[in-house]
C-alpha cells in the first residue's frame, strides 16, 4: 500500500499471484482504499450505467428469489443491493455492507424508505460480525481483488453462508482484455515514480483457473465461472479520465493528492494512451472494451 504521499502506480504482479506483495501494510491500504472511496462516493453511483450489464449479469447468476436473506459485500453506494432487494421481495432482506461509510450513506440517501430498500452497516469483509450460515447469499461484485486478503474473506463467506448457500461475485479478467483499467494505469506508470511499496493487483483473479483455484480452496463446490464482456463509451479523453477515477478508490486518493500541475499532465497524456480505441461510428470519442468474470460457488450441503 503506499503511504499517503506516495505517487500511484501501474505496475501489478503476475495474474497468479493472489496474495499481497511482500511488505504490504494491509491496515493503510485498507484506510487509503476508504478515503478514497469515500471521496468518490456520488459519482461512483453515477457511473453505474457503465457497468449495468454486469450488474445484471451477476444478479441473475445469483438466481435470487423472494424470501432470502442476502449479504452484500464492499456494497459501495447499494447498487447491486438495491436491485437485488427488488428480487428477493416480499419477504427478504438485504444487508449491505461496506468499509468506507461515505459510500454507504450515500446508497442510504438514494435508495430512500422503501419497503424494499437494503439496510446498510458499516463492516469489514475479512471479519465480519455476522453468525455462522445466517445467510443464504452472499454478492461481491469488482470486490476480490480490492481486499488484502482474498483468501480471509472467501472464508468469512463460507462461514456466514447456509449450508447449500450460493455466492455469486465479478472479478475483472486479465489485465491485456481490460483497457478500460489499463489505458489509464499505463498513463500513470508514463509519467509518474514507481511506488515504493506495490499494490495488490485488480487483475489477479483475471484467469478463470486462479479464481477456480482460489473458491475451491475456500471449500466452495459447484464453481461456475462465466465471462461477461463489456464495452463503455466516451465522449473524450476527458470523460475516459473522470470515469476512472470514478472507480480507483485508493489510487483516486493518491491522485487526488497530486500537485494540480501532475494532475493536467496526466489529465493531457491520457489521449496518447487512447489512441487506439477511437469509436468508428458517429458517436465519435472512444469505445474501450473490458473483460470480467462472473462466478458462482456453493457451500456444501
Amino acid at each position: 500500500m503506499n503511504p499517503p504521499t506516495s505517487k500511484p502506480s501501474a505496475a501489478d504482479p503476475a495474474p497468479a499471484a493472489t496474495s499481497s506483495p511482500a511488505a504490504f501494510d494491509a491496515r493503510r491500504f485498507k484506510a487509503m482504499e476508504r478515503a478514497g472511496f469515500n471521496r468518490i462516493a456520488a459519482r461512483y453511483a453515477e457511473g453505474a450505467h457503465l457497468r449495468a450489464e454486469l450488474a445484471t449479469a451477476l444478479l441473475d447468476a445469483a438466481a435470487l428469489a423472494p424470501g432470502q436473506r442476502v449479504l452484500d459485500l464492499a456494497s459501495g453506494p447499494g447498487l447491486l443491493a438495491r436491485d437485488a432487494a427488488l428480487r428477493i421481495a416480499p419477504g427478504g432482506t438485504v444487508l449491505a455492507t461496506d468499509i468506507a461509510e461515505g459510500m454507504l450513506a450515500e446508497g442510504a440517501r438514494r435508495c430512500g424508505e422503501h419497503a424494499s430498500t437494503p439496510c446498510f452497516a458499516a463492516a469489514d469483509a475479512e471479519q465480519l460480525c455476522l453468525a455462522d450460515a445466517s445467510v443464504d447469499r452472499v454478492l461481491a461484485g469488482l470486490a476480490l481483488f480490492v481486499f488484502p486478503h482474498p483468501e480471509r474473506a472467501l472464508a468469512e463467506m463460507h462461514r456466514v453462508l447456509v449450508p447449500g448457500g450460493l455466492v455469486a461475485l465479478s472479478v475483472w479478467g486479465t489485465r491485456e482484455t481490460v483497457p478500460l483499467i489499463h489505458r489509464a494505469q499505463d498513463c500513470i506508470a508514463r509519467l509518474l515514480p514507481a511506488p515504493k511499496v506495490v499494490r495488490p493487483s485488480v487483475f489477479r483473479f483475471g484467469e478463470a483457473e486462479v479464481l477456480q483455484a482460489s473458491l475451491a480452496a475456500a471449500g466452495f463446490v459447484d464453481i461456475d465461472i462465466r465471462p461477461c464482456a463489456l464495452s463503455c463509451h466516451f465522449a473524450d479523453a476527458d470523460a475516459y479520465w473522470q470515469a476512472f477515477l470514478d472507480l480507483a478508490g485508493g489510487a483516486a486518493e493518491a491522485l487526488g493528492r497530486l500537485p494540480e500541475a501532475n494532475q493536467h499532465a496526466l489529465r493531457r497524456a491520457v489521449v496518447e494512451e487512447l489512441a487506439g480505441h477511437a469509436c468508428g461510428d458517429a458517436r465519435g470519442g472512444f469505445l474501450l472494451p473490458a473483460h470480467t468474470l462472473v462466478a458462482t460457488a456453493r457451500r456444501p450441503a
